[in-house]
């Protein structure tokens, strides 16, 4: 994984100030792109109830869902540029997108402004339990076996078109010469019930929503999408576990960002990262994401963020290829 330069929970390499808050009477608003019940909402739900009292005024949060994250990611980018709208964004929205369509209706680079990086993580690969059983899937291996000899009869639900769930698996397919076929949802909960319920067969996803699926049965956990192992799955197998798949060097490793509409100014912005470097430093903040199998990591500044966006749209720019994914 590229390094970079972050506050990570616990750290004391940048000691915290606490000026006073200063009072604010207008609410701010948090989009959330995307539906209510998935893990960015509950993440977006989470930072609402420590951001609003730490900046002195309510956060309402707004779910605007869709198209991957784009359409939340397209109001908040044309919305007031005045420090009361702020919204989650992802790894894909800013450094993938521009290369998955040939014209986004907004510039990531112009029309957001970066504030923090608020979550680290990886995709987690869970399989319907009855599936496994039928087509005797016993782990990552088998499962790619048997969707070389039966094309495109696997089907992998996803959170929507151009998320890292659908990248990750089209670069996968193309690596491996696998042939799974990729199902887009307007979000991650109404895949998970048609994973559960066995409408589709797999998912590659963010850990939160699925972990209680595999912890009661229903689902089976065959893999994780960085490439080395993660402390909190020890026993489910990485990428580089798969050198015999070609999958070696094979990282799909996701963050989420709080950004601001483009022209938003500056000062809005630094009074925000420091809001969220104040929570940061909250054990229960941590506690509260690390259920929902978020690591919390925030950015020292707001050009710290930007510089993250910078290391990371090559990284996103070659897997797009790899994957030969499009949205146009």
């Amino acid at each position: 994984m590229l390094l970079r330069r972050r506050l990570l929970l616990g750290s004391a390499a940048l000691p915290l100030a606490a000026p006073a808050v200063r009072a604010q009477t207008r609410p701010i608003r948090l989009v959330v792109n995307f539906p209510p019940g998935g893990a960015v909402d509950l993440l977006g739900r989470v930072m609402a109830e420590k951001l609003g009292p730490e900046l002195g005024a309510p956060i309402i949060v707004e779910n605007r869902g869709g198209a991957g994250g784009l359409i939340g990611s397209d109001y908040l980018a044309k919305g007031d540029r005045d420090g009361t709208l702020v919204g989650l964004s992802s790894a894909t929205i800013l450094c993938a997108f521009p290369f998955l369509m040939s014209r986004m209706p907004f510039n990531p680079r112009t029309d957001l402004a970066p504030i923090s990086q608020v979550t680290d993580g990886a995709l987690m690969c869970v399989v319907n339990a009855g599936a496994a059983r039928r087509n005797g899937w016993t782990d990552f291996r088998s499962l790619i076996a048997w969707s070389r000899a039966h094309p495109d009869q696997v089907k992998m639900g996803s959170s929507g078109a151009g998320t890292a769930s659908h990248i990750n698996i089209e670069a996968i397919n193309a690596i491996t010469r696998a042939r799974i076929l990729h199902v887009p949802y307007r979000g991650g909960g109404p895949a998970i019930t048609d994973l559960v319920g066995g409408t589709i067969d797999m998912m590659f996803d963010v850990m939160p929503a699925l972990m209680p699926h595999v912890q009661s049965g229903a689902t089976l956990a065959f893999a994780v999408s960085s490439k080395e192992r993660l402390p909190i799955l020890p026993d489910v197998p990485a990428m580089g576990d798969f050198a015999d798949l070609g999958l070696a060097d094979h990282n799909v490793a996701t963050w989420n960002s709080l950004m601001a509409p483009g022209g938003t100014p500056v000062e809005h912005l630094n009074r925000i990262n420091a809001a969220l470097r104040r929570i940061a430093a909250m054990p229960d903040y941590a506690e509260k994401l690390r259920p929902l199998g978020y690591t919390a990591v925030v950015s020292a500044t707001p050009a710290d963020m930007a510089a993250l966006i910078d290391r990371d749209t090559p990284v996103w720019q070659r897997l797009v290829q790899i994957s030969g994914a499009t949205l146009d």
